[in-house]
């Protein structure tokens, strides 16, 4: 596609965003048949019903799948056969049997491994497809939500470890054969991916003697994986040799403390920090945790919701939390939340400054901190008053800037007075660009500025005289979200898709 050609759609794009487009300008849109103006039609919410099927008529596949995913399109009013659509139609509701079948005998692989692993596809396809000539398929078969007991039991004795892996991963596969596949192995398998020349891409760093140990390690993390697996089938495999296997065994929820204490001792920093996180840990291996070495396994400790609040507290010390809201902190009670806020350590009234829902006298209260971290917490606080944020901004300028700008309740003066700031803080300008109280002289700031400009183009105070020299812009993406802004007057919209 030419460059002009490219722009010209991507106006399209725009306008095809736009919440104020004439209805006359959609069907218009609609008529172009430009793929991606239809598309981003799909994501519309006021489509009317000849809309739709209109969409779904002069559309391509993914403009249809588009409607289907959000609902707006039932799958029952789908009128035209498209191997894609199907599938996509397949993960929602059950498809006419002719098109399943159709899909089924399609000449690539690709597609039909697509359609064996659809929700909804009925058990007899899956059982055809079951027995297609090319692996990739058969493994996606081994995946459906339609197996059956016997077929589960096929694909746990298949000669191929990557069809036994698929089916590790499949929630929907009877307990006893999963379970089987981690204790059994047997019979034993003949091929893996590393030795039958298929050059498939999990194998490229892989191995393979003739036992398969690389596979047989990628099958132990596919078990480890799937929920239904029993944990004390998986619970064996706290010093299971793969590390991936390890790292993905740190997540769940359901093991015995033993498991999460051998594991808390992994050399692997990230696997520590998964099991610092997990709620399922105890509170004495997380005070055992507080004194790992890692301060981002320390750090991921503290965003465990069962973490005590005096361990917590020392964790904000040396974790580097952050500017966040931690779970522990979002469940604490309005006692707690007094004895916090009230710390002489400001790390620690940091981590209660991030709470939205505090009582009115504890946000004054921390709004008289001087410590600036504390007040960048603090400043997106909606309860905030206009003299307490301009405090903010007088005693900490920049560093306090781009919170306050986003602020919900931050009036349009303050933005102003914060788009005016010299040296420009380039984040404040996009939080303002993008703040429904922005006044118009506060985003012809913005446009100034690189990334700001192309938020500001599409809002909705923005002068109509400067929003129309911006689709022209030189960046597309600004003139694209200048076709998007609502107030673009109506005649200039029909001018545009006429042009385009």
């Amino acid at each position: 596609m030419r460059a002009e050609e490219q722009r010209l759609s991507e106006l399209r794009c725009g306008l095809a965003r736009n919440p104020a487009l004439p209805i006359s300008l959609v069907d218009q849109l609609i008529a172009s048949g430009d793929p991606s103006a239809l598309l981003e039609l799909a994501e519309r919410d006021d489509l009317s019903a000849d809309q739709i099927h209109r969409l779904a008529r002069l559309g391509d596949a993914q403009v249809v799948i588009r409607m289907l995913d959000r609902g707006l399109l039932p799958p029952a009013e789908v009128d035209r056969f498209d191997p894609q659509v199907v599938i996509a139609m397949a993960d929602i509701a059950p498809v006419p049997g002719d098109w399943a079948w159709r899909v089924a005998a399609n000449a690539d692989p690709a597609i039909r491994g697509a359609l064996a692993a659809t929700t909804y596809l009925s058990a007899d396809v899956v059982a055809a497809l079951a027995d297609d000539p090319e692996l990739e398929v058969v493994a996606e078969a081994a995946r459906s939500p339609k197996i059956t007991e016997a077929l589960a039991e096929r694909f746990a004795a298949h000669s191929h470890i990557s069809v036994r892996r698929a089916l590790a991963c499949n929630e929907h596969a009877p307990a006893r054969i999963i379970v089987a596949l981690a204790e059994g192995r047997v019979p034993a398998a003949q091929l893996c991916a590393a030795c039958d020349g298929s050059g498939h891409w999990l194998a490229e760093s892989w191995s393979c003697d003739g036992m398969h140990q690389d596979a047989l390690h990628d099958l132990d993390y596919a078990l480890t994986l799937n929920p239904r697996t029993p944990a004390e089938t998986v619970s064996r495999f706290a010093a299971h040799p793969s590390t991936y296997v390890r790292w993905q065994l740190a997540i769940r929820t359901d093991l015995p403390q033993q498991n999460y204490r051998t594991l808390a001792q992994d050399p692997a920093p990230g696997i520590r920090g998964d099991v610092a996180a997990n709620p399922a840990i105890g509170e004495e291996l997380i005070r055992a945790m507080a004194d790992d070495p890692s301060y981002d396994v320390r750090r991921r400790l503290a965003h465990n919701p069962a973490i005590p609040l005096d361990v917590l507290a020392c964790l904000a010390l040396s974790a580097k939390i952050g500017p966040t809201l931690l779970p522990r902190i979002a469940a604490a009670t309005p006692a707690e939340i007094s004895e916090l806020a009230a710390s002489t350590v400001p790390a620690i009234r940091m981590l209660v400054a991030e709470r939205h829902d505090l009582a009115s006298h504890i946000v004054d209260q921390l709004a008289g901190n001087r410590d600036a971290k504390v007040l960048k917490s603090l400043a997106t606080n909606p309860a905030l008053s206009e003299a307490q944020l301009q405090t903010m901004v007088a005693a900490h300028g920049p560093r306090v800037a781009a919170r306050v700008a986003s602020n919900p309740s931050c009036p349009a003066e303050l933005l102003m007075q914060l788009a005016r700031q010299s040296p420009p803080v380039h984040k404040a300008l996009r939080r303002i660009a993008e703040h429904p109280n922005a006044p118009a002289e506060a985003l012809l700031v913005c446009l100034a500025d690189e990334q700001a400009r192309r938020i500001a183009a599409s809002h909705p105070v923005l002068p109509v005289a400067a929003i129309i020299p911006l689709l022209t812009d030189a960046d597309v993406d600004v003139a694209a979200a200048a076709a998007a802004n609502p107030s673009l007057p109506e005649p200039v919209m029909h001018d545009l898709a006429a042009a385009a």
